[in-house]
């Protein structure tokens, strides 16, 4: 026990915030890996693809941020590298909204709604960060965002509402975790885009974040995945 304390004065100095939440962060999307992939043998048949699904998406995360650690760490700017890895778990998670309904009717119409309006939201995105296209990067977050609404309309009060509110039970239950998850956890992507984008978006969060400058931090924070000034 004395031992272990003696070496958390060396971690509180050696590792910042960003370094300690980046590993509790990796090692629980690689639990979860693992957990999905051991847990298919106890669930129902109906339930099998949700878990190897939900395993893929814990599995590529946890790969993409490790690397892009390694990159930002390097000082390579991470935006592509964030892309690539939304454009693969983003949809994933749309198809464990019509993998659960589907018990319940839902049909491949909502499964490509979704990934639709989720690919609409990512590719924009992109382009607005990246400054690619004519649009300027707040119209292209616009977009975006309106894409990210629909999904939360969707899922919230559209057809994949009506459909768990039927199922009841278990799978209304997972249906609303997942409809948290997109709201609150999603809604940082929107956040940090407009927070680090020049414009008028950039002007509201500046007048809400007072003397800090939120916008040249988020932004860099964005670039880096680290706390970094300009």
């Amino acid at each position: 026990m004395e031992n272990l304390l003696s070496i958390l004065p060396v971690l509180a100095t050696d590792l910042s915030l960003t370094d300690f939440t980046f590993w509790i962060g990796f090692a629980a999307m690689l639990a979860s890996t693992m957990f999905f992939f051991s847990a298919m043998n106890m669930v129902a048949d109906k339930w099998k693809t949700s878990m190897l699904v939900s395993a893929l998406i814990t599995g590529i995360a946890a790969l993409h941020y490790y690397y892009m650690r390694n990159a930002a760490m390097e000082g390579d700017i991470t935006t592509a590298y964030r892309y690539v890895d939304w454009i693969l778990t983003v949809p994933l998670m749309c198809v464990e909204f019509y993998l659960i309904l589907r018990p319940s009717g839902a049909t491949k119409s909502l499964l490509w709604k979704l990934i639709a309006l989720s690919t609409v939201m990512l590719v924009t995105g992109y382009f607005g960060e990246a400054g690619i296209g004519p649009l300027d990067a707040q119209l292209w977050g616009l977009v975006s965002g309106i894409a990210y609404f629909a999904i939360v309309a969707e899922i919230f009060f559209g057809g994949a509402s009506k459909l768990a509110a039927s199922a009841g039970g278990n799978v209304a239950y997972a249906h609303k975790l997942l409809c948290r998850f997109v709201l609150i956890g999603w809604a940082i992507y929107p956040i940090g885009y407009m927070a680090g984008t020049d414009g008028w978006y950039s002007g509201i969060f500046s007048g809400l974040a007072g003397q800090m400058d939120v916008t040249n931090y988020i932004s860099c924070f964005k670039r880096y995945q680290k706390p970094h000034r300009c």
